[in-house]
């Protein structure tokens, strides 16, 4: 096979997560490369990538494997590895995902300093894994079990083959280890590399011919490849003997001694002291043959290079023990050198007599509760109301308990641990083995003044998160009230003790999951926090909120107006929804020429919207207001803009945010919707991405989800988000149909497309930063035209549309069908001028229609409505941004997404307008993508993306602007074959 060629940078994940894919071994190892190849012969990548001759082994005629020459992508294992990964990560199936299993599996074993330097078969230097304990070798050995067929399918050289007419593929476990010791050579390449392996080949990439070491690599594989563990037997003598005395009293000083052990990885019941092994006295000694002394030293020596004080067993005639002094020992207990021994294969077992963990704990709560000395939650009562603690000059007390085992210590046995500096301690009658800087750090701690929401924050979430949000720093448990108003708050889906009835002036039967929606706003309002309403589009927010302001009429203390701000489409709604669930109440639409908001209602509502919020910020601050409310409040998911600065400028005694969406693409949304409700919950935006979000992302595409599971404990209390497939919300809505309907490019469409690819690689490929990024979105949106109609990407002012698109074509065929049925439908196009265009085509086919965009007046938007609902349209064209959100469109059967938006939850809300509640017929998604294009290609990513909003509402895709050029290519490449 040819050499690769590698290409200037990685192909796009996605389109190789298809194809078959195996490991080609080379000397040196990091010269391996991985191939990715299809079993039906085609190229594994469109032009760009020049394929490579491969030979593999697929089945042939009669059943039997033959070798076939097939075109590959090879790639060097240092390209591949972020190509595996990703791959990995997107949990998909086949060959790559299990060599992006591989690659993760390598990279964790090096993260562990499991890297050992040595020389390749032929002489180069090269690094590999090692050595490894029994855990590894299983995992292993489980995975190289698991390897598909076609992860190994490239047959072995002939001469190793055992016959003339027979395959030989290599083996799976070998050709794992083969890779995992790649991936090792490929990662140490820098100037650290040349000190740990005492040489500069081992840090260049040139491979380096040194057969002058061959005796001293031997040394080091016999080291580990021998099977030899070490370990330290940490021992006390006189531990259990008669220690008198407790902390009041000096104990006499203890001595520590290390013994020095030696386990057989293949069988962990072996295992005796080097003192055996050296002199042969035990039957256990005699089972580890004769290479074992010499494996113990070296396996010792780079034990003694990471911790010094085992440096005296090296020049011993026995290596059998080391007395450690107190310094040391504490040393020994502190996580670095516990690391550093562990990469060099020496654990460390301490005696099972000893209590060695500090625990650490919060106690937060009003002062009189945090009792010195006293167990958490048995302090004197305390009374103040949960209002007062919502102060802005409130604090709490934070106070720091611990404890050692079970036994919690008080202050004064903190302070004398603190003043001994020994890691052995006598206290209470054991002896406890604890780091001496750590007992520093608690009583450096103490009590700490913590301000109110930080503390309701932590008493949430259950835990302070570390440093860079990962594993939690310390528990946190609140006493008091905070700990009652914590009960209250910790499960928001749930009735309360005492529900609140359904108001008496609503003229609505509020199912059960509204009636606890409106127990969860009063319980969490009354308490002068605020809220986010997240029920997915249809499930009846508005009349949870205005049964909430009913309710807050009944008392003195929260009675007011409510101002409502809200996109300018849903005026009309709310004061329609308003006077259906709440007549009599006043209700004021504060929008257009001659607003006067003296003339606003005490006890009633005032509609108006994001844009006059901002001129008029000033004047709607100087009323008192009972409750403000966010309707789509993914308007103010950046908190940088006009609209959330002037919206946080207006005071109010409660505020609740109302969304379907609180994340559309990252956590960032999900802080600025709270943080508006609750300014202060999740501390700064700075601290919430370290502490928090940053975590969360790490977390993502793994099984673990600490940092989620506490971010959600975290924010579960203020957003109750309900759909409406979760089991009794809503039992009644009828089923949901989603199909995405393939369509064909015209010639015309397919001629302008592919130039529009070519004319716009060749600009981008030039181009860096913000050019360079414009330049990209100025592609998809020409391409995303082009697979609308030749027209709109044309900007034809009289343009003949029928016969020049397959989106178009294959609409009026839907539309027969539905239009026969006497149906409704919905047609959503992000593009206006695409809208006006299937406005005038359906108009001249005599089809009843409709359009409403971003520039439709607002009386007259609320006129189509009542025009669509009473059958006089049957067919309602709508901008997707402009008409997304906040319309009752029940008469729909059938939703058109003509074109993809970028974010599935804005479409999922378009689609909401007709599947709510209310609608008592099916309801058809079409969703409409032309074959072989970006649009085909965004639709997989898009359905990836849905999973960012349900972890705690996640994180999502790489923005196409950061593409690379050849990931770019790939996503929009125009693909005859339809793939």
């Amino acid at each position: 096979m040819a050499s690769p060629v590698a290409p200037s940078s990685p192909p796009s994940p996605p389109l190789l997560a298809d194809c078959a894919a195996v490991f080609l071994p080379a000397d040196p190892p990091r010269a391996g490369r991985i191939a990715f190849w299809r079993p039906d012969g085609e190229p594994p990548l469109p032009g760009g990538h020049p394929p490579q001759e491969l030979t593999v082994a697929l089945p042939g005629a009669g059943g039997r494997v033959r070798p076939h020459s097939v075109p590959a992508l090879v790639l060097p294992v240092a390209d591949a590895l972020p190509v595996l990964t990703r791959i990995r990560a997107a949990r998909r199936e086949g060959a790559p995902a299990f060599w992006g299993a591989a690659a993760l599996l390598a990279l964790h074993l090096a993260a562990r300093g499991r890297l050992l330097p040595g020389l390749s078969p032929l002489d180069h230097d090269a690094w590999r894994l090692g050595p490894l304990d029994p855990a590894d070798l299983g995992r292993l050995r489980d995975l190289a079990a698991a390897m598909p067929p076609y992860a190994h399918a490239v047959p072995l050289p002939r001469e190793a083959s055992p016959g003339p007419g027979d395959l030989r593929l290599p083996d799976p476990e070998r050709l794992l280890r083969a890779f995992l010791d790649a991936v090792a050579d490929v990662l140490p390449r820098t100037p650290a590399a040349e000190l740990a392996a005492g040489g500069p080949a081992f840090a260049a990439d040139a491979p380096q011919h040194l057969p002058e070491q061959r005796a001293w690599a031997d040394g080091v594989a016999a080291g580990h490849d021998t099977g030899v563990r070490l370990s330290l037997r940490v021992e006390v003598p006189g531990l259990t003997g008669p220690g008198a005395g407790d902390t009041r009293e000096p104990s006499p000083a203890p001595r520590f001694r290390a013994v020095l052990q030696v386990h057989d990885p293949a069988g962990p019941s072996l295992v005796a002291d080097a003192a055996e092994l050296w002199s042969g006295a035990s039957p256990a000694a005699a089972d580890f043959g004769p290479r074992a002394r010499a494996a113990t030293l070296l396996t010792l020596r780079r034990a003694a290079a990471a911790w010094e004080p085992l440096a005296p067993l090296l020049s011993a005639a026995v290596p059998d023990s080391v007395e450690l002094a107190d310094e040391e020992v504490a040393e020994l207990l502190g996580a670095p050198v516990a690391r550093a021994l562990d990469a060099a294969g020496l654990a460390v077992h301490w005696p099972r007599d000893l209590v060695r963990t500090l625990a650490t704990r919060a106690v937060v709560g009003p002062e009189e509760a945090a009792d010195t000395g006293d167990v958490p939650g048995r302090g004197r009562p305390s009374s103040p109301s949960a209002p007062s603690f919502l102060s802005a000059d409130a604090l709490l007390s934070f106070s720091w308990r611990f404890a050692v085992g079970d036994r919690e210590l008080s202050r004064a046995e903190l302070d004398r641990l603190a003043e001994a500096g020994r890691p052995l301690v006598r206290l209470r009658d054991r002896w406890v083995l604890i780091d001496p800087a750590e007992v520093r750090r608690a009583r450096d701690l103490r009590d700490r003044e913590v301000a109110p929401l930080d503390a309701l924050g932590a008493v949430l979430a259950g835990a302070l998160p570390g440093e860079d949000g990962g594993k939690p720093a310390v528990e946190v448990r609140a006493t008091g009230w905070l700990e009652e108003l914590r009960r209250r708050l910790a499960d928001p889906g749930h009735t309360d003790p005492d529900p609140v009835p359904q108001p008496p002036g609503l003229a609505a039967d509020l199912r059960d999951y509204q009636l606890r929606g409106l127990n969860w706003l009063h319980r969490t309002t009354s308490l002068g926090l605020g809220c986010c309403l997240a029920d997915d589009m249809g499930l009846g927010k508005t009349v949870q909120l205005v049964a909430l302001h009913l309710h807050r009429q009944l008392d003195p203390a929260s009675a007011g107006p409510t101002l409502v701000v809200c996109p300018a489409s849903l005026l009309g709604n709310w004061q329609r929804e308003i006077e259906r669930f709440a007549p009599g109440t006043p209700v004021r639409r504060h929008h257009g020429t001659g607003r006067d908001l003296s003339k606003a209602p005490a006890d009633g509502f005032v509609l108006t919207t994001y844009g006059t919020m901002r001129l008029d910020a000033a004047e709607l601050a100087r009323v008192d207001w009972g409750l403000v409310v966010a309707d789509e409040a993914q308007h103010v998911k950046n908190p940088f803009s006009s609209t959330a600065r002037q919206l946080r400028a207006i005071p109010s005694r409660a505020r609740v945010a109302l969304t379907g969406t609180p994340v559309e693409n990252n956590l960032t949304e999900l802080w600025a919707v709270l943080d508006w409700a609750t300014p202060g919950l999740l501390g700064s935006l700075g601290a919430f991405r370290r502490l928090h979000a940053d975590a969360v992302e790490r977390d993502a595409g793994t099984d673990g989800g600490a940092a989620a599971e506490r971010l959600a404990r975290l924010v579960r209390p203020f957003l109750l988000r309900r759909r409406k497939s979760d089991p009794g919300i809503a039992p009644e809505l009828p089923p949901k149909t989603e199909t995405d309907r393939a369509v064909a490019l015209t010639a015309e469409q397919a001629g302008l497309y592919e130039a529009a690819v070519r004319e716009g690689l060749a600009g981008i490929s030039g181009a860096e930063g913000l050019a360079r990024r414009g330049r990209v979105v100025g592609l998809l949106t020409a391409l995303k035209q082009i697979c609308n109609h030749p027209a709109q990407y044309l900007k034809e002012e009289n343009p003949c549309l029928a016969g020049r698109s397959g989106k178009l074509e294959l609409l009026d065929e839907l539309l027969d069908t539905i239009l026969a049925e006497g149906a409704g439908v919905l047609v959503f196009t992000q593009y206006v001028r695409m809208a006006r265009l299937l406005e005038r085509h359906l108009a001249g086919r005599g089809v009843g229609v409709q359009c409403l965009h971003g520039g439709t007046p607002v009386r007259r938007r609320e006129e189509m409505v009542e025009r669509f609902q009473s059958g006089e349209a049957p067919v309602f064209l709508l901008s997707l941004k402009a008409a997304g959100t906040g319309l009752n469109l029940t008469r729909a059967e059938h939703v058109v997404h003509f074109d993809r938006w970028w974010n599935p939850a804005v479409e999922a809300q378009a689609t909401d307008r007709a599947y709510r509640i209310g609608q008592d017929r099916p309801v058809q998604v079409h969703r409409l993508v032309t074959e072989g294009t970006v649009e085909d290609r965004i639709a997989g990513m898009l359905a990836r993306k849905q999973a960012l909003a349900d972890a705690v509402l996640g994180s999502g895709e790489a923005a196409p602007t950061e593409l690379t050029d050849a990931e770019l290519a790939g996503l929009v490449e125009l693909r005859r074959d339809g793939r």
